[in-house]
Parts: C-alpha cells; structure tokens; sequence
C-alpha cells in the first residue's frame, strides 16, 4: 500500500490491484468434475468459483463456460468443445498466469510513468539488477530452465567485463601482461541460442506442431543436439546442460505446455466483459497484440505464432536487458550463501568454495592480485598531479609529466606500467599520490584562505570607516532638522495651552461668580424673610444694622460658597446614582411581578386542587356521620368505594345511595365504633397535613415574591414540596381504600349471618306450623 501511494496509484485503482491478487490466489482453488466417460469436466460452483467471479466483477456462468469449454472457428461455424481435466486445468492456470502478467506489467508501467519526471530532470539513471543464481532441484522444469539460461547470459556479461574487456585493454595498451585463463561459457550459451538447432529453437517450433509432445520434444533435442559438449541426453524425457555454474538435469515434462501458454479467446472475452476496469484493460491490450501479430484470434489448432511462446518473449526482454546493462558503468556484488541452515555465524567451508567457483569470484581474484585495478590516462594523470613537481620540466607533453612524477615520488617499476594512451598502476599505489595531493591542495587552500580573509578584513574595515562618516553627517543633518520641528512643535503648544488655560480659568470663574451671587441672593432673601418679622426698631437703625450685618457676613458666605457647591454636585451625582438604581430596582420589580403572578396562578391552582379535596372529604365525612346519627349508629358506608375515582379524590354523594339496609343495623357496636375511630382518625389526618402543605406553600410564594428573607431556593423547596405532596397524597388514598374494603368486608359479613339467620327461623316457623 505505501509503494503504491508513493507511484501515486488512486484508491479505486488500488483496490481492484488487490482484488486482482486475491482472484489470482482463490483461481488455485477452483476445482473441476468429471461429468462423462470422455472425461469431460465442468467447474464445481463452489466458494472459489463464486469468489473469483465476485473479485473480478464477471459472471459466474460465463466463467464456468470459459474455464470447461472451447469455442473453435472451423470455416464459418462455431464449435464448442468439451474440455478435458487436464485441459481445464491448464485453462485455469493460463488465466491465472495471464492475470498475473498482466497486473505486474502494468504495475511496472505506472512506476515507469511515476519516475519520468526526474529522469527528465537529471538525465542520468542507477539501475539495480537483483538476481540470486542458477537452480538445480531434484526435479527441474520449464521455469529453472528459462532462470539458468538468464543466468548464463549474466555470467558471459560479468566474464566479459572482468576477464576479456580487463585482458583486451591491457594487451590494446602495449603493456607486459601474461594472459589469465578463466572458463568462458560461450558454448552453452550456443546450446541455447543457436539457430536454427539450438534448446529455444527446436522448442519454439515443436510448440508450433498439433502433435508435439514433451517425448517427441526430448528425442529431438537428442538427435540434434548430442554433438554438443554441454548437452547430454537421457532416457525418456529427461536431458542434461552442463551450465557454467554446474550440470542440470531438466524434466521436459509440461515444456511445451508451458512454452504455448496460450490464453484462448474464450478468456480473453471473459475478461473484456467484467466490470472491474484492470481486467478489462488487459483483455483490450491482449485483443491488441494478438491482432498485430498473428491477424486471426480464432484458430482451429490452437497454437500461437512462434513469436508469441513464453521462450521468445523471455529471450527478447534478456536481451533488451543486456543490451541496457551494455550502455551502463557495471559494478558487480556477489552475495555468498554461508549455509543452508540460515543459521548466524555458521560458515560451510564446501558451500562457500562452491559458490566462490560457480561465481568466478576466484577468476577475479587472481585477475586483481596479477593485474593493474587502477588505471589513468596520461592527460589525465599530468593534469592531476602535474603541480606537485618540485622542477619544471623542458617537454611539456604529459607522458613527459607523468614519467617525472613516477620518479619524484619513487613509485618502484614493477608496480606500474605505462601504456600508450594510459598508466596502469598495482593495488594501493596511487593512495601515496593522492595524500600528497590531498596535503599539498589543503595547504594551498589554507594560504589562499588567510590572504582572502586578510584582504576582506581590510576592505570590510575601510568601507566600515567610510559607512560611519557618512552616517555622522546625514545623523547631524537628520537630528537638526526635527530639532528644528520640535522646537516650532514646543512654542505652538505652549501658546496653545495658554489659551486653553485662560479660557477654561475664565469659564470657571464666571460660573462660580454666578452662582456666588444666586447662593447669595437666596441666603439674603432668606435671611430678609427671616428677619422681617422682628423689625421694631426706627427704618435709620435698621438700615445702619443691616449695612454692618452686610459688612460682617460678606466674609462668611464667601468661604461657605466652595462648601456648598461642593454638597450640591455631591448630591447632583448621588441624586443620578439613585435614579438607575430606581430603574434597576424597578426592572427587577417587574421581573418579580411578572414571576410572581406565574406563581400565583400556580399556587391557586394547587390551592384550588387541594380545596376541592378537603371539600371532598368534610362532604363524605359529614354525610357518613349524618347517616350514623339518623340510623341511630353511622349511616352505610358500604359502598364509599363507589364515591372516590382513581387519584383518591371524593366525586360526591352518589356512593350514599345503596339498596340494601343501614350499615347500623347490621354491625355491632363494637364495630361501628372502631370504624367511626378510624374515619375521625383520617379526616384529622387530612385537615392538618392540608394545613401544612398549604402555610409552606404560602411562606415559598412569599419568600419567591420577597415579601419573605429566607437562605433557600424556593423553586427548588416548591418542586420538594410537591413531590413530598403526591407521596403522602398516594399512601393517604392506600390507606384510605384499605378502611373502606374493611368496612366493606363488615357489611357483608353482617349480610351473610342475616341470611343464615332467616334460613333458621324460616325452618323453626315451618316446623311449629305443623
């Protein structure tokens, strides 16, 4: 899932990948059933079948037709053929070999889709060929056959690249070398590839013929293959390569089979009809190849073009593939087996040595040991190490450059060799060149480091220097011209304020000489009002007294003035302070009355309830006794049951109406009396828990209305109370239906003895009469 995320596959595309994968395991599960004597089979519909067709979206009967029978083009008629079990089965492997392919192939082709961009970007590309090594079994079939022979070529490309390309260029070079010999498996290579009496051509056209057999296959090989000196035949179908790794023995058994691997048409529709969109893709891209190559799908024979057998296409993408590692710088890994028990530090000395062989891994090391791994060419060498020289030669050519710097640095003659176009040097010789390279190119680069920095230092300080003087002038230049502003800003706001100052000083003045002059004019029209009553004396003295009272108070009141205009915005402000509580006060009183009539209206309706109740109750209480007091006892309440409904509450007189004598003239008075207890006991119960319930109620409505202070919830004490209400309401109605089944089971009781009484004094009348 994350590689696929990572290719950018969308979702839908990723499910059906696994629905594919899933379709391909459960294939190998389908079953068949024999349904004749031909040996004719159709498919078992059973959890696989049906699971397959689920997964990739086709029809159950058309995949049991497609995997069962046949349908050959013979002229201008159709004919379906009944499939044999091993024909069916090699139907439902094909299709299952076939989705595969097709499902890595496009895999493949949308990882190549996703790196396009950055082999735009770079242009160059590192590619990694993982392939383990030949396989012998104890039985080897097509499959090891096709892996050994890629491995043959493998082999040839790493032979050639370490052993003859290595040997070639020593021996182009003109240098003294001694030829290494190493086993070369070109004549197995010959044995597979040669046309046209090789392994892959002699298959390729005994899969073209209706008759062909794995036998006729392997006597083939036999008879023109026995000249070959890695070719062995055997008995039956059995033959031998002598591969570069070791001998194989292979089992033509299902060779051809397997080489055809023939997908009918019958499949190819069979996919192009499902509503999964990956397989409908393969079956358009296998209708497209099959069209351009063979031009006819529908085949009597059955058999594919040669170019389209499982031998050719491996054969053609090897080649591809050789012909991509041939355009590439190889590096070669070999990977050893330490022993097959994949245990840790565990190392079979016999395995190893046999892998190191079968690898030519020996070969090379005697190659590296005896040759010259690190090589270079004279340009490239001079220009490379040319500075070291101590002494500048007179021949400027680079051979001339390279041979002087062999001699400086005393590289002794056997451990390298000059060649025409390039010097050729032994394992570890040029790591003493390249140190001294590496010290002399540090120490260059130290020097150069230091004079840089020091001229840098000395630039950065001149121009630092100069940076400064210029920021001294454009700072002072700066500074004076908002001194300048700051000082026009200063004198504006100085005269500015002044004639703030002055006016506010003069409205202040002006207002508290007004109002002097009122406070003034009331204290002396208070004082005249005061004093006009007492006047007795001649109008000069009074006038004389009142001009010294003036002269005497002048100085008083004016240091009373600043007293009292002070108390009056003191009580100015208070006075506004008091009038938005009084509209706060007066929100809130609102908000209390419109909640106090809600509970009002609550509360009358519970006092209505609770009334109609103990009105209920006096009422039948009152009636009982007046029947009593008539009856000379109680009065029948034998039938109170009748006058309560469902909540306990009493409806009316109508239970007092019973048609069978008086309650007192059947119970004793015993009885009558425990009963009147009872009754009495009941009604005192309910008028003094009504009387509770009712002042509790009344005190939460007022400590509600706040009329009441009280550290309680009311609301919550009324939900309380209420509840407490119905508990005692439900076990008073208990109680109350108890005392009237009693009284009830009395009166009958009393009916009973009545009747039996009858019956004996009806029997002793009877009895006197005759």
């Amino acid at each position: 899932m994350e590689a696929m995320n990572v290719v950018h596959i969308k979702k839908d595309d990723q499910d059906a990948v696994f629905a594919i994968l899933a379709a391909v395991l459960w294939l190998g599960n389908v079953s068949f059933t024999v349904i004749d004597n031909e040996n004719h089979v159709e498919i078992v519909e059973d959890e696989a079948a049906l699971t397959v067709a689920k997964l990739i979206g086709c029809d159950i009967g058309d995949l049991k037709l497609a995997l069962s029978t046949r349908t050959m083009r013979v002229g201008s008629d159709n004919i379906v053929q009944q499939l044999t079990l091993s024909q069916a089965t090699d139907t439902r492997d094909a299709l299952a070999k076939s989705l595969y392919a097709s499902l890595f192939e496009w895999l493949v082709e949308q990882i190549n889709k996703s790196l396009e961009i950055g082999k735009r970007r770079t242009g160059r590309s590192i590619s990694i060929l993982d392939i383990y090594g030949f396989e012998s079994f104890e039985k080897n079939s097509f499959e090891q056959f096709c892996i050994n022979y890629a491995n043959e070529r493998l082999q040839q490309h790493f032979n050639r690249h370490l052993f003859k390309l290595e040997q070639e260029e020593y021996i182009q070079d003109g240098i003294d070398w001694a030829k290494v010999d190493f086993d070369d498996n070109q004549n197995c290579l010959y044995l597979f590839e040669k046309r046209p009496l090789g392994l892959l051509s002699l298959l390729d056209e005994e899969s073209t013929f209706p008759n062909g057999t794995d036998l006729t296959f392997a006597n083939k090989l036999k008879q023109h293959l026995n000249s070959n000196p890695c070719f062995r035949g055997a008995r039956d179908k059995i033959f031998s390569v002598s591969h570069y790794a070791g001998e194989v023995v292979y089992d033509t058994s299902g060779f051809l089979e397997k080489n055809r691997d023939l997908l009918h048409i019958d499949l190819i529709q069979l996919l192009a009809s499902c509503m999964c969109c990956l397989p409908q893709t393969f079956a358009s891209k296998m209708l497209a190849q099959s069209v351009k190559t063979v031009g006819n799908l529908y085949r009597s024979s059955g058999a594919e073009s040669q170019k389209l057998s499982v031998a050719t296409k491996f054969k053609g993408q090897l080649f591809q593939l050789m012909q991509r590692l041939e355009t590439t710088t190889p590096h070669f890994i070999r990977c050893v087996k330490p022993n097959n028990l994949q245990a840790p530090a565990t190392y079979e000395q016999g395995l190893v040595l046999q892998q190191l062989r079968c690898c030519g891994v020996l070969e090379v090391v005697r190659i590296s040991r005896s040759g010259y791994p690190t090589r270079m060419s004279h340009q490239k060498f001079a220009k490379r190490y040319g500075f070291l020289l101590l002494e500048n030669i007179a021949s400027q050519d680079p051979l001339s450059v390279s041979v002087a710097i062999l001699q400086q640095f005393n590289i002794l003659p056997d451990m390298y060799q000059v060649g025409y176009t390039k010097l050729f040097f032994r394992t570890g010789q040029i790591g003493a060149l390249e140190d001294t390279r590496n010290r002399t190119l540090h120490g260059i680069l130290r020097v150069q480091s230091c004079f840089r920095g020091h001229q840098v230092r000395c630039y950065v300080k001149r121009h630092r220097q100069a940076i400064i003087t210029l920021q001294s002038f454009i700072h002072g230049d700066k500074a004076r011209r908002m001194y300048s502003v700051l000082v026009h800003k200063h004198r504006a706001a100085v005269i500015l304020q002044r004639n703030l100052k002055s006016q506010t000083t003069r409205k202040e003045f002006v207002n508290v000489r007004n109002a002097s002059i009122v406070i003034q004019s009331v204290i002396r029209g208070w004082l005249v009002r005061r004093c006009s009553g007492d006047v007795v004396l001649n109008t000069s003295k009074t006038v004389v007294d009142t001009k010294v009272a003036e002269t005497d108070q002048v100085p008083v009141k004016s240091s009373v003035l600043v007293e009292l205009q002070r108390r009056i915005l003191k009580a100015e402000s208070a006075l506004r302070e008091k009038e938005e509580e009084n509209d706060m006060l007066h929100q809130r009183l609102h908000q209390y009355e419109s909640r106090w009539s809600d509970y009002e209206q609550k509360m009358r309706s519970m006092e209505e309830v609770w009334q109609k109740q103990m009105r209920s109750l006096q009422s039948s209480l009152s009636i009982a006794k007046k029947s009593l007091a008539l009856d000379g006892d109680v009065s029948s309440v034998g039938s109170m049951d009748q006058s309560f409904c469902t909540n306990g509450n009493y409806t009316g007189t109508e239970g007092l109406e019973n048609k069978g004598p008086p309650l007192g003239s059947r119970l004793t008075g015993r009885e009558m009396s425990a009963s009147l207890n009872i009754i009495s006991r009941l009604a005192e119960e309910f008028e003094q828990r009504s009387q509770v319930f009712i002042d509790d109620a009344k005190f939460l409505v007022e400590v509600k209305a706040g009329q009441a202070e009280a550290s309680l919830n009311p609301e919550r004490e009324l939900r309380k109370l209420k509840q407490t209400f119905e508990t005692w309401r439900k076990d008073y109605n208990l109680r109350l239906r108890e005392t009237k089944l009693i009284i009830h089971k009395l009166g009958n009781d009393e009916i009973k003895a009545d009747k039996v009484k009858k019956k004996w004094w009806g029997r002793l009348n009877n009895a006197r009469a005759i």
